[in-house]
């Protein structure tokens, strides 16, 4: 792994930006080099040494912009990362074109074996939850607790308002709708995603939006936006006819690190009635339903979040503590799953 750091930013009145990336007062950014990919890290320095490490990965469309918010209410928590997917934020597409879930999975798995910060708090939005919770799965010596904001697990009745997005799925769609929105600027896409995935747009302060237009004019000139967005979208899809062994729900089963799942009442994208099913599979999970919120909670209410993780980061903490008072006596047998490959999962 090769990295090439850019130095923290000062505090200033005016948020800075490194080339062409926005990047927050307090919060750095770095390119880290893997086999096959190469990845935009943006980071916050922990508000003091030891802290445990946290990754956190965005949703389709996103970048990592969407975590700042929680990350600087959490430094003083944890030691947090959060990264650009292939061919989103300021990262590149993927050597082989994976956009897959499975693909952007192993991307998160060769970042952390290579950084060696694992086992990491881990966290995801939207298709981040869904790449977390492979993850999560077929690593479980890689994450010590995880952290879903409206995870795109499958649906069997998919929401209506969901399926624009799911028909980016389709072969030539993206191709179609970049032709038929040729003249609508940024200001209007940004309008359009705000409205789909805030239970309340009205929540985005003037320059939060001007931001967003900024990132938005940004990645319409990237010649694989569209490509990226397709893909991925694609991939969401494929992930949820995957049966067996490597369907989400059946990973969501296996998941043993202790999880908070959060969903939003006014979420258009991922229905809030599969919050009871996803408690149901993550085993001794917690939940926090927000009836106010849409799809990225944690960009319209970092402040609940952040209390929610830290509730769980204290009882993760406790029974992390309980075990190991008790692991000088003999052991009863083999664990329940040990760490694995990241060729081990298909897809």
């Amino acid at each position: 792994m090769s990295s090439t750091e850019l130095p923290f930013v000062p505090p200033a009145n005016v948020l800075p930006k490194v080339g062409t990336v926005r990047v927050a007062e307090g919060e750095r950014l770095r390119s880290v080099e893997l086999p096959g990919v190469t990845l935009t890290m943006r980071a916050r320095p922990p508000a003091r040494e030891g802290l445990p490490p946290a990754l956190f990965v965005h949703g389709l469309g996103g970048s990592s912009q969407n975590w700042s918010a929680l990350m600087a209410l959490l430094d003083d928590s944890v030691d947090g990362e959060a990264l650009d997917l292939p061919g989103f934020g300021d990262s590149p597409p993927p050597d082989d074109g994976n956009y897959s879930v499975t693909g952007h999975a192993r991307a998160v798995i060769r970042y952390l074996d290579a950084a060696g910060r694992g086992p990491v708090h881990l966290f995801g939005n939207s298709l981040g939850g869904a790449i977390a919770t492979r993850v999560a799965a077929v690593r479980p010596d890689l994450v010590r607790t995880l952290t879903l904001v409206s995870p795109a697990l499958p649906e069997i009745r998919v929401q209506r308002t969901a399926v624009p997005t799911g028909l980016l799925a389709v072969p030539g769609v993206a191709l179609l709708f970049t032709r038929l929105t040729r003249e609508w600027t940024a200001e209007q896409r940004v309008r359009g995603v705000m409205a789909l995935c805030y239970g309340d747009p009205g929540r985005v302060t003037p320059e939060g939006f001007r931001n967003a237009v900024q990132e938005m004019e940004r990645r319409l000139r990237l010649p694989y936006f569209w490509d990226a967005m397709a893909r991925s979208a694609r991939g969401i899809v494929n992930a949820y006819t995957l049966g067996g062994e490597q369907g989400l729900w059946r990973q969501a089963e296996r998941v043993l690190a202790p999880t908070l799942l959060v969903y939003g009442g006014r979420d258009q994208l991922v229905g809030f009635r599969m919050a009871q099913k996803a408690a149901r599979a993550f085993r001794g999970s917690r939940m926090v339903t927000l009836p106010d919120a849409g799809h990225v909670a944690m960009m319209e209410y970092p402040e609940t979040v952040a209390l929610a993780f830290r509730e769980l980061l204290e009882d993760a903490e406790a029974l992390g503590a309980r075990r190991a008072g008790q692991a000088d006596r003999p052991a009863d047998g083999g664990t329940a799953g040990g760490p694995g490959t990241d060729d081990s999962m298909g897809g």
